[in-house]
């Protein structure tokens, strides 16, 4: 998998993570469209994982909370490619970026099913259970 990343959300980068997006959060998990963009879109740095033939698989964005702490947000695999440990490559990308930006802690919200992985890649859960857009999370963190 090959990665690009972008912040101009007028970029076809941005455009092939949205698609990811609207496949994975709203036609999976019913997310409602409304929310699952948000004012927050033109502060990232979003992230597309591309295969071979170039064909957009994956997708996650980065955002600064202050200097030394980003959030990743909307990580997202095409279910055709789930399975190939494509998730353990975008977070290792989405850790180089944050390091390189200066960032020394990642936060993210980790959908309850999704813990199991986070925690296989260093991530520790940290307060209390809630629910975002209809999905229960927990937050996780990882010093980088």
């Amino acid at each position: 998998m090959r990665f690009e990343r972008t912040t101009d959300i007028e970029s076809p980068i941005y455009r092939d993570a949205l698609e990811i997006r609207l496949t994975v959060f709203v036609n999976e998990q019913n997310v409602s469209p409304a929310i699952e963009v948000d004012e927050k879109e033109s502060s990232c740095i979003h992230v597309v994982g591309y295969d071979h033939n170039h064909n957009p698989i994956a997708t996650a964005r980065l955002f600064p909370l202050d200097k030394e702490n980003y959030k990743v947000q909307r990580v997202a695999v095409l279910l055709s490619e789930r399975g190939k440990q494509l998730g353990n490559l975008l977070m290792n990308e989405m850790e180089t970026i944050a390091r390189e930006n200066g960032a020394k802690r990642i936060i993210l919200g980790a959908q309850n099913q999704a813990l199991p992985f986070y925690e296989k890649i260093g991530y520790t859960v940290f307060g209390d259970e809630y629910e975002e857009a209809g999905i229960l999370h927990h937050d996780v963190e990882k010093i980088i």
